[in-house]
């Protein structure tokens, strides 16, 4: 469990924009991933997280850093070098809906990973196959020759999964993968994931906006904002001693049926996220945050180690006691 399978040193990337602006979608984000263990990854909308994601498993190329598999670096490989690793990099989507190809049954949606890597030898193997993963997934084995639209949208993402599966990765990344679920649906489907990853022996990525899924399912989580990490650290320790005030403020937001319980007045942001397009001096955070001060828009703050996690804040130990 010491071994870092997956390692992003430097990572940005940008995206051209109208009026020739840029998009700084993740800029020098680095992080490590230790086999075996679930990252998860929080942060509002728009602040680089399905990017980072998509970088990690080389959907898309960074414009400058490097992603290392195995101590390997990945980066700078010719798609003939790297296809021996793309089995190994799979990705479960957001929207169950759009994922599935609706002219394709659900036979042939899982098969393709199998005959595109030649995992069995013949049509009726790769059949055997098909039904394998879906008693592993908890759909019926009758449903095998369904067009998606006939499924529910739980039983599409149990369909999705399986096909992620199907290729036998050791690293996946779970792109929100329950935010398009009813409440009841997103609990199975969280199960199935821990499960398969006890029994598969797998490593996750989990993106997310919702905190309370995160802490369920992750050893170690990462807070992202505007295209840079705010905190990273062990699941509990960064729910129960956030250090960075942005991490505070998501924590605040989580609603609880009896606000009281919370002991304390709830924080709530102030003004507008800034556009990733013209990002702010310094910290990206200092616009919003309410302990900004002048150094805060001069130095850009780097990841340092308080308490058992990491945090990006001039004044993270003075705000210890707010």
């Amino acid at each position: 469990m010491n071994e870092y399978l997956l390692e992003a040193r430097g990572l940005t990337k940008e995206f051209p924009a109208a009026g020739k602006k840029t998009v700084h979608a993740v800029s020098d984000v680095s992080l490590r991933i230790r086999e075996g263990e679930t990252l998860g990854l929080v942060g509002e909308s728009g602040c680089g997280k399905s990017t980072l994601g998509c970088l990690m498993i080389r959907m898309l190329s960074p414009n400058s850093g490097e992603v290392l598999f195995r101590g390997q670096s990945v980066t700078g490989m010719t798609d003939k070098e790297f296809h021996p690793l793309r089995r190994e990099m799979q990705l479960v989507f957001q929207d169950p809906y759009a994922s599935l190809d609706p002219r394709m049954t659900v036979r042939d949606l899982i098969a393709e990973p199998i005959e595109t890597w030649r995992l069995c030898k013949s049509r009726r193997e790769v059949t055997d196959r098909v039904r394998q993963l879906l008693r592993a997934v908890g759909v019926p084995e009758e449903f095998l020759y369904r067009y998606p639209h006939q499924f529910s949208g739980g039983q599409r993402q149990r369909i999705g999964i399986a096909r992620a599966i199907a290729a036998e990765p050791s690293f996946i990344v779970c792109d929100e993968p329950v935010s398009a679920l009813d409440v009841s649906v997103q609990n199975q489907i969280l199960n199935l994931l821990k499960e398969l990853k006890t029994s598969r022996k797998l490593t996750y990525l989990f993106i997310s906006h919702d905190l309370s899924v995160v802490r369920y399912l992750s050893d170690r989580v990462c807070v992202m904002f505007l295209g840079k990490v705010c905190e990273i650290g062990p699941t509990e320790e960064v729910y129960n001693h956030p250090r960075h005030p942005y991490t505070r403020f998501l924590l605040d937001a989580v609603p609880l049926p009896d606000p009281s319980l919370k002991g304390k007045e709830i924080r709530l942001l102030r003004g507008d996220p800034p556009s990733p397009a013209n990002p702010p001096s310094g910290c990206r955070f200092r616009t919003r945050c309410p302990y900004a001060k002048e150094r805060c828009g001069l130095e850009e703050p780097a990841l340092r180690e308080i308490s058992g996690a990491q945090t990006a804040c001039h004044f993270a130990e003075d705000l210890k006691s707010l």
